[in-house]
């Protein structure tokens, strides 16, 4: 038996929590977990709290239940943070964490200081899903649950292409596999497939990039009132860094996205040398090695110059490695 399960079982009730603007990763965890603990636990009284989650992930089991509204102040025996770096990113369902009597974090952020009463992080593992799925009896792994689990291990290795993926994530892709769920159809329509808006903003951001350090980075902005224009919001934006990344001779990718007046969230995509996840610590952000985000303020140009300063030194000093 594992920890969570032992924490599990010492529990009547339970509250799964996610980071803010939850991804693949994060509400594939949740929900992999919310089903798991519905099967193993069935007496258990569960509560799902994430922030609004994109339709694409609709195909998930359980889906429906996720609130994303507080309804109350419910106190429980015990609280699930799921691919969650810190306290402050779970948002306004923080007070779960609080008043729980008990709480885990699983998480596979480096930047993870451990928040939680006790803490399951593997910095190098791919996904959240990967380190949720050692925590889990695989006799109980149905095709539902493996699917969340595909899901997230897919969104965060970006199908397998992300340095991050190891031979361990794909022994458990397999695994996840051999349950009979339609992996091709989630790779086609939850990962690749964009709505027609989602193209066109992504197309406005590539054409308005802009390259810099002899060509080996990139960055590009959307504004506020682009968002507007287009009837986009913030999940809506996915995938944009990582379509930069791939321009050929492109070492580091940068996204911005405005919050507010000369507020922007940034997200940083790497190939081989830089370490985005330095960097965004260094602006009171977190990630991976090779992914990594922050929030910062000032005009789009003082953001890239703050950013440009730390890229340049590493791609100066550090030897390439994976």
């Amino acid at each position: 038996m594992t920890r969570l399960e032992e924490m599990l079982d010492g529990a009547e009730s339970l509250v799964i929590l996610g980071h803010v603007n939850p991804d693949g990763d994060c509400a594939g965890s949740c929900l992999a977990l919310y089903n798991y603990v519905k099967k193993r636990n069935p007496g258990l009284y569960v509560k799902l709290y994430l922030q609004p989650v994109s339709g694409r992930f609709s195909y998930l089991e359980g889906f429906d239940c996720i609130e994303s509204a507080l309804s109350g102040e419910e106190v429980f025996d015990l609280c699930v943070c799921l691919d969650c770096s810190d306290r402050e990113r779970l948002g306004e369902f923080a007070g779960f964490l609080d008043t729980a009597k008990n709480s885990i974090c699983i998480d596979h952020h480096v930047t993870n200081q451990g928040y939680a009463r006790e803490n399951i992080i593997e910095g190098k593992a791919s996904s959240t899903c990967e380190v949720l799925y050692g925590q889990l009896s695989e006799e109980l792994l149905d095709q539902d649950i493996a699917a969340c689990l595909y899901t997230g291990l897919i969104h965060d290795t970006g199908v397998f292409r992300y340095s991050c993926t190891s031979e361990k994530t794909m022994e458990i892709a397999g695994k996840l596999m051999s349950t009979g769920f339609d992996f091709t159809w989630i790779i086609d329509n939850g990962f690749f497939k964009k709505t027609y808006l989602q193209s066109q903003i992504l197309g406005r951001a590539l054409m308005e990039s802009i390259r810099f350090l002899d060509g080996r980075c990139i960055f590009t902005v959307v504004k506020k009132q682009d968002m507007i224009f287009y009837g986009v919001e913030p999940r809506d934006l996915e995938g944009i860094v990582d379509q930069l990344r791939t321009i050929d001779g492109v070492e580091c990718a940068i996204f911005l996205y405005e919050t507010d007046n000369h507020m922007y969230k940034v997200s940083m995509r790497s190939n081989d040398v830089v370490d985005v996840s330095r960097i965004a610590s260094y602006f009171g952000g977190g990630g991976h090695v090779r992914a990594a985000g922050c929030t910062m303020s000032g005009s789009v140009h003082d953001v890239v110059n703050n950013l440009s300063g730390h890229i340049e030194k590493q791609l100066i000093s550090e030897k390439p490695h994976g």
